[in-house]
């Protein structure tokens, strides 16, 4: 296995015997005997064990040789989530490389992003995968194209855009050579897509509250740009790519027989779809490890299994949202956010109804005034946040997403006017993914610890660490049960 020290083959070979889902995606099984990989979950014949070789990533059993199954589609499987400062490190270039940042930018870009040079990145990431960067950018592009010809009915042309791949001759050599498949070969016609959609499975590990996950999102939906019906949530999408704004929608729901969220794209954001898809990830949190977070919280966990933590779609949207929620009622925030999209952000055309509007982007508010805040209710000392935060982003000077280096942002969002430690705590918490985020001065988790003192807080929830924001979606969510059976 190249040297990577992750689970020992016996375990793997236990876990591949038993379907475990638990670990569904932490590693891929090759089969000597086929010449193809699988997921432990995969439903084949139990391979014999002196045919099997574990890997600890898709990218790393294709480098040796393997073809992914078309059974269990290991494009399928669910994400990592870590804590572990190299193997956070190699994660979070994974997941950037996943949202396509390699498709127009470079390792070394890549690597400045995330605080570091290309060579440690390249140690670490190989450390933890198997392979180089750019290798497992090779496999996730083939995989996403993969996904995208079995699963939609974009022409060939459109997914080897989609993909990442700059020419067709490229894809369809590479495809060849890598799947001995031609692309036409996967092409069907989704049973359940429509001509202006894109369908798509995100895998979990179960188990999942979404029941739970809704009720939070749903009190905090923004007017125009999201809407709760039923199992179904919905939201209007903007995604940059280079110079151009992909604008459209997305429709989610839960599957929970199949341990899956169904994701309904609009076609119009065929170009952007890693990013999409990687960004719902995070909303989601189908990344989450259920199971262990549950291990280390104990009691706390027990009474919603599978609690995620609600990441963000977009980190400046819900920076914004985060800034005008200070200090007054969750029904108040929601109001003033709905009237910043209404006012700033640009319409929409969608055939969902309750959402005809994208948020506003960092430079459109940037460039508005104090007094164009307050017409809309927003007292000046948030409205003076909102501008100092629209003006380092749309800058490039703060970068609101999973990958961004924690304890720097952090410290540059504490510098921002109006911008305290709550503020700072829940932007971490969802815009960065960061999951030992705490707002250890929130109201809500100080009523439900019942203490008020925010250091005695702290103390704590220091047996938590480190799934500190899990432990404050429980203490939220403990609040909201004891509301509904009151």
């Amino acid at each position: 296995m190249i040297g990577v020290m992750w689970i020992d083959a016996d375990t793997c070979y236990r876990a591949l015997v038993a379907h475990d889902a638990r670990f569904d995606g932490r590693f891929f099984v090759g089969v000597a005997s086929t010449g193809i990989y699988c997921r432990p979950v995969c439903a084949v014949r139990r391979p014999k064990r002196e045919n099997c070789r574990f890997y600890p990533s898709a990218a790393a059993a294709e480098r040796a040789g393997f073809r992914p199954c078309l059974r269990c589609r290991p494009e399928l499987a669910p994400g990592h989530a870590s804590v572990d400062a190299s193997a956070r490190l190699a994660r979070a270039a994974a997941g950037m490389i996943e949202d396509g940042a390699l498709v127009d930018g470079s390792l070394a870009g890549l690597a400045a992003s995330l605080g570091t040079s290309d060579r440690h990145l390249r140690r670490v990431f190989a450390a933890e995968f198997g392979v180089a960067p750019v290798e497992y950018a090779q496999t996730q592009r083939l995989l996403l194209a993969k996904r995208l010809l079995t699963d939609t009915s974009l022409p060939v042309t459109e997914v080897a855009m989609a993909s990442g791949f700059g020419s067709l001759r490229r894809f369809n050599a590479l495809f060849r050579e890598r799947y001995r498949l031609e692309p036409r070969a996967l092409r069907k016609t989704p049973e359940a897509a429509g001509r202006d959609e894109l369908v798509f499975e995100l895998a979990y590990r179960p188990p999942y509250a979404w029941r739970e996950h809704l009720a939070f999102l749903a009190p905090r939906t923004v007017e125009g740009v999201e809407a709760l019906s039923g199992n179904r949530y919905r939201r209007t999408v903007a995604v940059r790519s280079g110079n151009t704004l992909h604008r459209g929608w997305l429709a989610a729901e839960h599957r929970p027989r199949r341990h899956t969220l169904r994701l309904r794209l609009s076609a119009s954001l065929a170009r952007v779809v890693p990013e999409v898809l990687g960004r719902a990830k995070r909303l989601f949190d189908v990344a989450s490890r259920p199971d262990e977070i549950a291990e280390h919280l104990g009691p706390l966990a027990a009474d919603a299994p599978g609690l995620r933590v609600p990441g963000a779609f977009d980190g400046f949207e819900m920076a914004v949202r985060a800034v005008l929620g200070q200090q007054i009622t969750v029904a108040a925030a929601r109001t003033l956010a709905g009237r910043v999209a209404a006012t700033f952000g640009e319409p929409l055309e969608t055939p969902v109804a309750g959402l005809g509007r994208t948020f506003p982007e960092p430079a459109r508010l940037a460039e508005t005034g104090l007094d164009e805040l307050g017409r809309l209710g927003v007292i000046r000392s948030r409205g003076r946040a909102i501008l100092a935060l629209a003006r380092a982003c749309a800058a490039g000077e703060l970068v609101l997403a999973p990958g961004a280096d924690v304890e720097a942002t952090m410290a540059a969002l504490r510098a921002l006017p109006g911008i305290g430690e709550w503020t700072t705590q829940y932007v971490a918490m969802r815009a960065l993914a960061w999951p030992d985020a705490f707002p250890h001065t929130d109201y809500a988790v100080m009523k439900a610890l019942g203490e008020t003192a925010p250091r005695r807080v702290l103390a704590t929830a220091e047996p938590w660490r480190p799934w500190r924001a899990y432990a404050a979606m429980h203490l939220w969510n403990s609040l909201l049960e004891e509301e509904a059976g009151s």
